[in-house]
């Protein structure tokens, strides 16, 4: 057990902005994705797949150049990063995009930002009682995320138990994802956690995708140049935010305000695919804005409880 100080107000009002960027990016490049499953006929763990190779691609040269020392890991922080890799990263986007393909957009992005609720109730059972502010932004959340993305897909009236098992399952995930990431960022390298855990998660779909299946696909260059702009915009730039936003501010703060994803994702995809936006949607909006506002308008706490490192 060590105790940890919490961030000044400078460097937390810092990593506000630097999750806030990534859940712009992660929105943004969602439209691209969909623009690819819905015009190019991709399998999503194609998409998934390539997009973590081109990460690590460009991250593990610029890491060797600038920071070649945080690549070396000690044999007990392998555990670490296997547990984040397969049931952090891996879990995260394959349970997203099967969900995304058996229940439909708008209820996978609902299911999935129930994380925030499922952060705070796990704070509740480590003895942390949350603010009414803190509260209430989750709640914004998750009412303003379910008006965002509409009614449910006809598709999700056919699914199975499993299905939404999996459906859940990405909530967990999500949550997960991001509290034990928090667990290992205030001993490791940002950029090395997560080469590392794009490697491991990269090797698992590449056993379920083999590599020579994709190449056999024979992508036009424009498909190729999309995936390295996933790769780029939806993989490497956000997540490397979120990390650093991550580290200096608390879970719960960082998944609330990640919840403006499906805000961005609704409006470009409105404005580059043609989507129709009704003014529920618009009603969803603001109700997200306001619970970022909401998690962001307070000061972190100039100390926090011993935690587990």
């Amino acid at each position: 057990m060590t105790t940890t100080s919490g961030p000044a107000p400078s460097a937390w009002a810092t990593g506000r902005w630097m999750v806030l960027g990534a859940a712009v990016l992660w929105g943004a490049s969602a439209t691209l994705a969909r623009f690819m499953f819905r015009d190019h006929h991709i399998p999503a763990l194609t998409v998934v797949e390539l997009r973590l190779a081109i990460a690590c691609t460009l991250l593990l040269p610029w890491m060797w150049w600038r920071n070649r020392a945080a690549l070396r890991m000690e044999r007990r922080d392998l555990g670490y990063l296997l547990i984040l890799g397969v049931f952090g990263v891996a879990a995260v986007q394959g349970t997203y995009y099967y969900s995304i393909s058996r229940l439909g957009v708008g209820l996978s992005i609902l299911l999935q930002y129930l994380a925030p609720a499922l952060i705070v109730i796990y704070e509740m059972l480590r003895g942390r009682r949350p603010s009414a502010r803190t509260l209430s932004a989750v709640i914004a959340a998750i009412v303003g995320t379910g008006l965002l993305v509409g009614g449910v897909d006809q598709t999700a009236l056919r699914a199975t138990p499993f299905d939404w098992a999996i459906g859940f399952a990405s909530a967990f995930a999500f949550s997960f994802y991001i509290v034990f990431s928090k667990r290992g960022l205030g001993r490791h390298d940002p950029s090395a956690v997560l080469l590392y855990t794009f490697a491991i998660a990269g090797v698992l779909w590449a056993i379920v995708t083999p590599p020579w299946k994709i190449a056999a696909a024979h992508y036009s260059v424009d498909v190729w140049l999309m995936f390295l702009a996933i790769g780029i915009g939806s993989t490497l730039l956000p997540f490397a935010l979120f990390y650093a936003g991550l580290r200096r501010m608390r879970a719960e703060e960082a998944g609330i305000i990640a919840t403006v994803e499906p805000v961005v994702a609704v409006l470009s995809a409105a404005v580059f695919l043609g989507e129709t936006l009704r003014p529920v949607q618009l009603a969803g909006a603001a109700l997200v804005l306001a619970a970022t506002l909401l998690s962001t308008l307070r000061a972190p706490e100039t100390a926090l409880t011993a935690e587990r490192v």
